[in-house]
Parts: structure tokens; C-alpha cells; sequence
């Protein structure tokens, strides 16, 4: 059978693939251009593909001997996976444990990062602008006794709420289902209006779904607080990047954290001109744990398709 690899990965993992595949590897950061991409997954049985490629009906109909798309990646909105079960194509993900917390760390540093102009406070001493200690220099926002706003209470957002009681916030939560164990710890469950009123942060964690295109668009940033910072380390389409610049623009709201953008892997330029905007390149699971977890998820799941055994994480 024959594996195309879309984008380098760990070597222990292709070495484990390799002895039960035929490869074409592209090893290599750059993405493969829609045509190449076509043209190599004529031949292949199997595909590995992070989550920045975009399998779509094109892409699964050029694949005439494609069994499995598996993903690198717990999110798999990249693919389209109704299509894909049509083909009687299968499609997996990979749900590794450490990509949750380590995307928590990675959002609890955007927080602290927005909160406290670490940024720009960087970018000042590099230019040699610092002058020493002054009582009302560069004064940022204490998180101890602020309200943290979760947005997606799952894996991930669950991983948040924990560190932020740890920093001495006030939790609150939307979600489709309820979470009794973490409410027990104090967190409280609000409808989303509540929650945009309310946070002094908020931060974005939901799974992407068409339906929550724009579920942060300008009626809800209209709803916050003009102290609140928004943290998004989902999925970019999930913010209406317009309108969340122009209420920067208006200082309807005071600043944002961003690690991922609506139209990636391009951002809206007015976005990289802003002081209180902190920009990270979508480096939410990037840890070596948590990459070579799932790694060894979709690892797993290809074997499983050469082996004739059930696929362990399939999700069409």
C-alpha cells in the first residue's frame, strides 16, 4: 500500500509507517500546492496530512485508490468528511491528551502576554527605550480576582479553567453540556451573552463548526466590557477578524491575543500594526509531547488500515 506524507513529521514516526508502506514523502514546513497535491494522491491508498491542507471533494476525488485521510491534528475541519464517507473514504484524527494542555499553557501565555504588555514591552527594550524603574511605567492588568470567560468548555478549556483558579480567577463558562465536576470547583455556567458582559478575559475554545462562523462577531464584541482582552487559540473563522478590528480600532474592547486567523495563513494587516494585539503563529500544540502524541495517534490509525483492524480514532 502506498502512504503520501504531506508535511514532515517526527522520524520515529515515518520510520514505524515505513515498514508497512510504500512513501512519498514531501519532507519538508512549505505546504504542497493544490496541483501537486492532486497529481501525488492519484496512487496513494493512505494520506497524512496536517491540518492546514485542505482535503476537499477535488482533493478526495483525485485520490481514486484513497481508503484514509488521517489527520495530524485533533481538529479535523479541514476535511470534508461527509464527502469523504460517501467515497466510503474514512477519516481520523488524532486526539492526543498532551495537545490539550500544552494548547492551555499556550493560551494561559497569550493571557499573561495581553494582560501584561509583554510584547510591546519587549519590542521597547530592544530599542533602547527603557529607562529604568518608574512607579506608573508601563502598568498592565493584575489576573488575580478578574473573571476568565471560557468559551468551548471541552478538552481544552477545561485544561484553562484549571490553571486559571490556580491564579486566583473568577471562572465562568458556555458550553453545550454542562460540567458538574468543574463547577463543584467553582466555575459557573452562564448563556454566551452573559459570558461576553461579564469577563474581563475571554477565550475561545470550541471545536469548528459551520455554524459558529462568526460566533464572535460585532453584536458580540459589542457585548464586552472596553477593559476585556479576547483570546482565540481554536480556529480563526470563529472570529469575525473585521469587525474585531475595528472594535481595537474604536477601543470597544482592549486587546486581543491571537494564535490562529480567519483567513490562515494570512492576517488581517491593521491586525499587525496594533500595540494590543499580541500575534502568535498557530503554535497552540506545538510541544514536542504533544505533537509526537499525535504523531503516534495517526501513527496508529494507519496501521490499523494496513493491518485490517478497526481504525482507533475515526471520526466519519
Amino acid at each position: 500500500m502506498k502512504l503520501l506524507i504531506t508535511s514532515r513529521i517526527p522520524q520515529e514516526i515515518f520510520d514505524d509507517l515505513a515498514k508497512v508502506y510504500t512513501i512519498d514523502y514531501h519532507d519538508s514546513l512549505e505546504p504542497l500546492s493544490r496541483e501537486e497535491l492532486k497529481m501525488r494522491i492519484q496512487d496513494a491508498h493512505a494520506l497524512l496530512c496536517p491540518l492546514s491542507d485542505r482535503i476537499d471533494q477535488k482533493i478526495l476525488d483525485a485520490g481514486e485508490n484513497l481508503k484514509l485521510v488521517a489527520n495530524y491534528g485533533a481538529g479535523f475541519d479541514n476535511i470534508d468528511t461527509r464527502y469523504a464517507a460517501y467515497k466510503k473514504i474514512a477519516v481520523t484524527n488524532a486526539p492526543a491528551p498532551s495537545s490539550a494542555v500544552s494548547t492551555a499553557e499556550m493560551t494561559f501565555g497569550l493571557l499573561l502576554a495581553a494582560a501584561r504588555g509583554l510584547v510591546p514591552g519587549d519590542k521597547l527594550v530592544r530599542q533602547g527605550d527603557f529607562q529604568g524603574w518608574r512607579p506608573t511605567f508601563f502598568l498592565g492588568q493584575q489576573v488575580k480576582g478578574k473573571v476568565l470567560g471560557i468559551i468551548g468548555l471541552g478538552r481544552i478549556g477545561s485544561e484553562v479553567a484549571k490553571r486559571a483558579l490556580a491564579f486566583g480567577m473568577e471562572v465562568v463558562y458556555f458550553s453545550r453540556t454542562r460540567k458538574g465536576d468543574l463547577e463543584d470547583l467553582g466555575l459557573r455556567y452562564m448563556d454566551l451573552a452573559q459570558v461576553l458582559q461579564k469577563s474581563d478575559f475571554i477565550t475561545i475554545h470550541t471545536s469548528y463548526q459551520p455554524q459558529l462562523h462568526h460566533l464572535i462577531s460585532k453584536d458580540a464584541l459589542g457585548l464586552m466590557k472596553e477593559s476585556a482582552i479576547l483570546i482565540n487559540a481554536s480556529r480563526g473563522p470563529i472570529v469575525d477578524e473585521k469587525a474585531l478590528v475595528q472594535a481595537l480600532k474604536d477601543k470597544k474592547i482592549a486587546g486581543a491575543a491571537l494564535d490562529v486567523y480567519e483567513f490562515e495563513p494570512k492576517v488581517h494587516p491593521d491586525l499587525l500594526t496594533m500595540d494590543q494585539v499580541v500575534l502568535s503563529p498557530h503554535l497552540g500544540n506545538a510541544t514536542y509531547a504533544a505533537r509526537m502524541e499525535m504523531g503516534e495517534n495517526a501513527r496508529d490509525n494507519l496501521l490499523a488500515l494496513a493491518q485490517g483492524k478497526d481504525l482507533p480514532n475515526r471520526v466519519n
